[in-house]
This record gives structure tokens, sequence and C-alpha cells, in this order.
């Protein structure tokens, strides 16, 4: 069984996600499908030395060489017997590299507002930097949505984000222009925060999702029409795709739909960043648009869109 990701991609700033369904040892699991690049029999893999547990080694159908991760392994969850899974191989294209994640079965895709999406206990799948980005409620089941980018940095965390890159770029000046974060893994929020400090942009707003991030800029459109400057509360809004409540995308939309907001300029740090998702980045007018692991080239935007300006009001810091 071989299927390729077909043309289902959403209509941009819907606040909708498409979930593909799949299970493990009889628990129902879900993965944005816009990570997918195919679903396919499992096939013979290679094994490599001095990998983590969950690693099984690679395999390579045509020209591309792919990892691949015992998903069951890796959740500590017991697969079906043998005889009653199809052992599917869900590969993924996210972070500009390709995996493919072990699984029972594969379900059917379901599509999903965000705002029906909530944030799990935290001690759910590994306390605060837990692995899963929501429970979402889809007619009588409870599906979860794991945090697929986080499986792949705890397994191999040369992937992620790199403070070294901020290092290489030497002494900086610091620079007061406000800048907004909206990322809902705690984890990723503090490496960028830390990443920008280190690059001099000292003065930063934390949002956990687009939501929280809209009501913070409905409130400064309020403060404007008081007399204060937009430019003087926010200056530049950096923000993840893939958020419960609200995405990064229905963020923009609202933004450049906004006469207030739309010269605020938006850029997008996300894992999903390929040619798909850029042209819906580009129809939403986006400013910009970066894979989540290139953190120096992020700097560099901010630094481009952002510019010397003369000293703003500070805010205290995220």
């Amino acid at each position: 069984m071989r299927q390729s990701k077909q043309e289902i991609l959403l209509e941009s700033g819907t606040n909708e996600i498409e979930i593909m369904e799949f299970t493990i040892g009889g628990n129902v699991f879900g993965i944005n499908v816009a990570k997918i690049r195919e679903i396919m029999n499992s096939a013979n893999v290679k094994k490599m030395p001095h990998v983590h547990p969950a690693v099984e080694g690679i395999f390579k159908p045509r020209e591309i060489l792919i990892t691949v991760i015992d998903l069951p392994k890796y959740l500590e969850m017991e697969a079906l017997d043998h005889d009653k899974q199809k052992d599917l191989f869900i590969v993924t294209n996210f972070n500009n590299i390709h995996i493919a994640f072990r699984v029972d079965t594969v379900e059917g895709i379901d599509r999903i507002s965000w705002e029906a999406i909530q944030k799990p206990d935290k001690t759910i799948y590994g306390g605060k930097e837990g692995i899963v980005t929501g429970l979402a409620q889809f007619e009588n089941r409870l599906i979860t949505v794991l945090d697929f980018e986080k499986i792949v940095a705890d397994i191999a965390p040369e992937t992620g984000i790199q403070l070294s890159e901020i290092e290489a770029l030497g002494e900086r000046e610091r620079n007061n222009s406000p800048i907004m974060i909206v990322e809902d893994s705690m984890l990723l929020s503090a490496m960028i925060l830390e990443a920008l400090h280190k690059a001099g942009y000292t003065n930063t707003i934390k949002k956990d999702n687009g939501q929280e991030a809209w009501e913070y800029l409905r409130e400064l459109k309020q403060r404007q029409a008081d007399g204060e400057r937009m430019e003087d509360m926010v200056s530049l809004v950096i923000s993840d795709i893939e958020m419960p409540q609200m995405d990064g995308h229905r963020l923009a939309k609202l933004m450049k739909d906004d006469d207030n907001l739309k010269g605020i300029p938006i850029v997008i740090f996300s894992s999903l960043v390929n040619d798909e998702m850029r042209r819906k980045g580009e129809e939403l007018g986006v400013d910009d648009q970066l894979s989540k692991p290139e953190i120096g080239k992020l700097v560099g935007v901010v630094d481009r869109l952002v510019g010397v300006n003369e000293p703003l009001p500070e805010l205290q810091p995220a």
C-alpha cells in the first residue's frame, strides 16, 4: 500500500487543521496532514550503530534516505500483535528532513478547528515539555495530536534550534524594538527568546497561541486610540503555525485584514514551511517565512524588518 499526499491543504487563514488519525496499540493519535509526504507499507530497515533506542535504522525508497523511528517504542506503548496490525510507515517532511514513523494503522483524515484543540495537562506524555500538541475532540473520539518536532528533537537534539548560530554573530548592539513571539511550546519559546536576547533584542512579549496574541493586539488598538503609537508597543510578530485555539495563519490573516495592524511585520517561524505552506503564507501577506531550526536566519530577518531605530520605550521582558 502506498498513498501519496493529495491536494488537501486548507484555504489559508481558516483556523482549521487536517489531522490524519493513526493508532498504536489501539490508542488513537493524530498528525497534521501538512507534515505527511506519504503513507506506505513498512519496508526492510538497515540498522545503524549507536543510535537512540527508538531509531530502527534507515531505508531508501527511491532516491531519498529516510530515518525510521519506532513510534510505539518511543511512546513506550505496546504495538498490536503483528498478525493484527497493518504495520505502516507515515513518511513525514518537516524542518527540512524526512523521517518515517512506524505505526499500527492509519484510520483517515479529519478536518478540525484549532478552537476544538486543547492544550493537555502538563502531566500528559512527558510533563511540562511533553510531546502532545493538543487533544482534539472529533465526533465521539478524543485524538491525541503529537508534537513530532519535539519527538525528533528529543531523539536527535542537533536537529533543533542551535544557539551557537547566534553566538557566531559576535557582539551586537542592543535594540529596544518590542517583538512579540507567538509559540505554544515552552521549550521552543524559551530558546527563541534566549536567541533574541543574545542578539540584542531584549524587549520581548510572549504569547502561547494565536488567540492570546490576537487579544493582546486588540488591547493595543485601544491604547492606540488613546494616543499611543503602535510601533512603540509592538514592532514585529514572530509566530509558529501549529497552535491550539488559533494558528499562525489565522493570526496573520486577522492582522493583515486590519487597517490598524496590517503594517506590523509578521514572520512565520515553523517546521511546516515548505513550498505549499510558503504559498499559503504569501497569500496571507506575511512578511517572511523560515523553517524553525534556522534561528540565525531569523535574527537576520528581524534585523532587516526592524532595523536600527531610535530608542523605544522598553516593555517588561517575557
